[in-house]
């Protein structure tokens, strides 16, 4: 069956967004879910275990507490209470948890340790899966069961006032709420007291059952200037003041004879050391859970918070409150605030559940028995004896042993069963992924071997689909996937989402697999030698130089190192060490070509292959002679050759100091830390003017004269939106000045930055139309440059000061690169491009990013913005966070305007946009740490970026 290129490319495109969207789906884990679609119920509730015929009760305890006030202080670490600095900034909270009638713990957050999943894990007690960070933008209502839907439905009132994520969650569940926006991370004040302003009245009121307190300024203060501000103290002193208000209120409202009260202090995420969140060190997953009531014992001292899950916050509290658990928690109760009830009480709240979460696992697990469900039986047969002996009347010593020992043997299998239920999230479908990337392996092989035919004249390939069809391997194969698919589906232990299909189509699919495979084979056995036939001459041998070895290697050996946790936590590390190689292999070029090879004269003007003649390109483009360019003899061109990979090592090796990333040395002090301390503003101000008057000197020397002076007056403003914000100073200023959002100096830098993409995009239409060829290739050639340049300008406005000297150096590495290795060596397309995604790589993490989600710097995304707006923030945020990428991807752009580089466009843009895609994915594998899966994750990655590069190429040229 003959194909043209296009509609040939076309189909492998859509056989891969097949096996892509069928690896996705076994790479995300399916959230534990119970079988049963309605909420819990209190006549659902199991009765209590009594031995013999006697009646028992299915009644629940009766509730601890009358009303609840929860305080949630969002990115509220642990240590900012527990730690050495607890008595300075939160000297009434800590007192409580010294002397004070309270229970104290270290909450275990789960990854990803973003809002919207931690706030459903507090309400459901279940573990929110990655895809939520997604969903954490828009946040839809949560329909499982939860505590707040629990606790209306008894008719409890509830109050709320705070983060609106609240409200989107939980619609019409708050007889009364007020709430702020939580993504405009520039307002730490109002946001505050648009809550705090609610208190006074409220807490005088006797209409409501549960108040809960969602406060944002710590957070906003941790995006903007980190956990080491000097505006953390002020504002944990503010809560501290709230925290001592709500108590006061409730014990003066408390009367005798009635139930005691409740306060709980919270957080959903800790803040890590660069004030951000999402990911799992430390300091992000731990944080405080502080029980105040006059229930509990009070303290004598400090004592060291025991470690409880996040999640067991749900069951405690719906216990508490008389209500029933949530169906998919995978929570346990805290046992410390059950202390004060009889033994009876407590032994009822364990069997609840431990009820709940046996049948939460039986439904999830088919191996069920080893995961603590059958000493969960075991201790209710146990129960059941101890109830026979209680019920008779029985006082003796017996009994409250017999109690004692019951307790603990419940609190065991409740342990197992909820680490049991929380593993299950961690658990891959591996046979979904291996069917999905097989699809994508054969398309990447169909592709390849394809090459010949889709780009010659003729532009049409050749496809062997019938001879397949008819062939007997085809049927063997056939045979053969169909047993595997029916072993794995009748034998797995989890469900396959594939074995979840219907039957006719999966064998659809085995049978089209079976059938690609042959063709595959038929296309392959073209190619292969036969013994006797002539065989074509080649012009030239294709050999492999030293360079593309090390391409190649380097590659290949990136993508299998990340089959490790520990490589995909350091990436960066690799990153530096294939940058730091190629440097002293480019180096090894430049000496090969200026001392070792002898060249006759006029050597350098002979044809390349793959170049432009000289003389044509001198008629269309003279200023892309580096001596011309940069100013330059010729004589000095072999130094500044001799001397870019070396400039290039020593830049590197700054960079790398200015930013400490990844996990193991992320803690470590860097250059950013130093220069963003208060003492040396004056330093990081003269380094950040430095940085852009080189800026300036490196984009401006092929712009319009409009475009020059709109670039400085950009970068001017540049400067002076960090001025307003506090980063740097002018000289006339002074360190203790107050600050600003600097919103009027981001806009006028917009206002710029439009500018300078409007005439570029001017130029290239004109270019478009010019009679001459000459002038429309200069007009082309400079408009790309401009639009270059306003992303630059973007690039220096959303990057903080610290990290302008990383602009800085990306443009001079570009400059010397493009003008002194890959023109006068004649690199080819491949080698120039592997080389830009390479630096693009190396720059992503030079700018401090990682793979941890926690490093995605979200106060970039409200730049110029006096409120939230979703769409803007989400780019100028996206923007950012992969500037370097983008920053190569759009300077080999630029370059490959020249014929010499038009078809590494081709290849290198859509390659290097699906590199961010996957690179926003790869975050899932810093998350979750199993060893296959990511390893196949970072094969389905190349494949699918080698398939993407080879589709377009494949549609250009049957557009030719």
């Amino acid at each position: 069956m003959r194909l043209s290129s296009s509609v040939f490319a076309s189909f492998c495109l859509l056989i891969e967004l097949l096996g892509i969207a069928l690896f996705l789906r076994g790479f995300f884990p399916v959230p534990v879910k119970s079988s049963l679609s309605s909420k819990s119920k209190l006549s659902d509730l199991p009765a209590e275990p009594l031995a013999g015929n006697s009646p028992n009760s299915t009644k629940v305890p009766p509730p601890l507490f009358k009303r609840v006030v929860i305080i949630l202080i969002d990115a509220l670490r642990e240590d900012f209470i527990f730690g050495p600095n607890g008595k300075r900034f939160m000297p009434y909270t800590r007192h409580i948890v010294e002397r004070g009638s309270s229970h104290s713990f270290i909450a275990k957050a789960r990854p990803p340790t973003v809002t919207m999943p931690r706030i459903k894990a507090l309400t459901t007690g279940s573990i929110p899966g990655f895809i939520d960070v997604v969903m954490n933008l828009n946040s839809p209502a949560v329909l499982e069961d939860n505590v707040i839907w629990q606790a209306k439905n008894s008719g409890k009132r509830i109050i709320f006032y705070g983060d609106d994520t609240w409200v989107r969650l939980f619609p019409k569940h708050f007889m009364e709420y007020d709430g702020t926006t939580s993504f405009f991370v520039s307002d730490y004040t109002e946001v505050d007291n648009n809550v705090t302003r609610h208190l006074d009245s409220t807490l005088k009121r006797d209409d409501w059952d549960v108040l809960i307190l969602h406060y944002l300024g710590l957070d906003h203060i941790g995006h903007i200037s980190g956990p080491h501000s000097s505006l953390i103290g002020p504002k944990l002193l503010e809560m501290d003041d709230v925290i001592k208000k709500i108590h006061a209120s409730l014990i003066s409202r408390e009367a005798e004879g009635t139930l005691p009260n409740l306060m709980v202090l919270c957080s959903d995420h800790g803040m890590s050391e660069t004030g951000s969140h999402g990911g799992s060190s430390e300091p992000e997953i731990s944080t405080p859970l502080i029980l105040i009531s006059p229930l509990f014992q009070r303290k004598v001292g400090l004592e060291q918070p025991a470690m409880v899950e996040q999640v067991d916050l749900a069951p405690t509290l719906a216990l508490a409150l008389a209500l029933p658990i949530s169906q998919n928690s995978v929570g346990r109760l805290i046992p410390a605030v059950f202390e004060e009830a009889s033994l009876r009480e407590q032994l009822r709240f364990l069997h609840m559940n431990g009820h709940q979460l046996s049948s939460l696992l039986r439904d999830s697990n088919p191996n069920f028995h080893k995961d603590g469900y059958e000493q969960f039986r075991m201790a209710e047969k146990t129960h059941g004896n101890w109830m026979k002996l209680y019920m008779d009347g029985n006082t003796s010593e017996v009994l409250g042993n017999m109690g004692k020992k019951l307790l603990k043997q419940y609190l065991e299998a409740l342990q197992a069963m909820s680490a049991a239920l929380s593993k299950q999230l961690g658990k891959y479908d591996m046979y979904s992924m291996i069917v999905g990337m097989s699809l994508i392996l054969q398309v990447l092989v169909l592709l390849v071997l394809a090459m010949p035919e889709a780009l010659s004249r003729a532009a049409c390939v050749d496809v062997p689909v019938a001879s397949a069809f008819l062939s007997l391997p085809f049927y063997l194969l056939c045979l053969l996937g169909s047993s595997i698919h029916v072993l794995v589906c009748t034998s797995a232990e989890a469900s396959c989402y594939f074995c979840s299909l219907p039957w006719l189509l999966a064998f659809t699919a085995i049978l089209f697999s079976s059938a690609l495979l042959c063709s595959l084979v038929a296309m392959a056995a073209r190619y292969v030698p036969i013994p006797g036939s002539p065989q074509p001459k080649t012009s030239s041998d294709w050999t492999l130089s030293e360079l593309d070895i090390l391409l190649l290697t380097g590659t290949v050996g990136h993508t299998l190192s990340l089959g490790a946790s520990s490589f995909v936590e350091e990436e960066h590390q690799t990153w530096y060490f294939l940058l730091n190689t190629l440097c002293l292999a480019v180096f090894q070029d430049v000496c090969r070509k200026y001392f070792r090879e002898r060249r006759r004269p006029g050597d350098d003007e002979e044809d390349d292959p793959l170049l432009p003649s000289i003389a044509e390109e001198d008629a269309s483009q003279a200023t892309f002679s580096p001596a011309a360019e940069l100013g330059v003899s010729v004589g000095s061109e072999k130094w500044l050759a001799l001397s870019t990979p070396i400039l290039t090592l020593a830049c590197c090796r700054l960079l790398r100091s200015l930013n400490q990333t990844g996990v193991q040395w992320a803690h470590l002090p860097d250059l950013s830390h130093w220069l963003n301390s208060g003492d040396h503003k004056v330093v990081l101000s003269l380094l950040a003017a430095l940085s852009l008057l080189l800026i300036f000197l490196l984009v401006q020397r092929r712009c319009s004269l409009v475009s020059k002076i709109a670039l400085a007056l950009g970068l001017l403003g540049v400067y002076s939106y960090r001025a307003a914000v506090g980063n740097v100073l002018f000289p006339w200023q002074h360190s203790g000045r107050s600050i600003s959002k600097g919103t009027g100096e981001a806009r006028f830098v917009y206002i710029f930055i439009l500018g300078i993409l409007f005439t570029g995009v001017k130029d290239l239409l004109r270019s478009q139309v010019m009679s001459s060829a000459v002038e429309g290739r200069r007009l082309k050639s400079r408009g790309l440059w401009e639009v270059y340049s306003g992303v630059v300008l973007l690039v220096a406005l959303l990057f903080r000061a610290h990290n302008l000297p990383t602009l800085a150096c990306c443009l001079l590495i570009q400059t010397l690169m493009a003008q002194f290795i890959w023109k006068k060596l004649h690199y080819d397309a491949a080698q120039t491009t592997i080389m830009h995604y390479w630096f693009g790589q190396a720059f992503f993490y030079f700018q401090g990013n990682s793979n941890n989600i926690a490093t995605v710097d979200i106060s970039v995304g409200f730049v110029g913005l006096e409120s939230y707006v979703e769409a803007p923030a989400v780019f100028l945020t996206a923007f950012s966070t992969y500037a370097g990428p983008l920053l190569w991807a759009c300077h080999l752009e630029n370059v490959s305007h020249i014929r010499t580089y038009c078809f590494a466009l081709l290849r290198s843009v859509p390659a290097v946009f699906y590199v961010v895609l996957v690179t926003a994915l790869r975050y899932h594998l810093f998350i979750w740490s199993v060893f296959s899966p990511k390893l196949l994750y970072e094969a389905m990655h190349t494949l699918v970026t080698a398939a993407v590069c080879l589709f377009f190429t494949f549609m250009d040229q049957d557009r030719t």
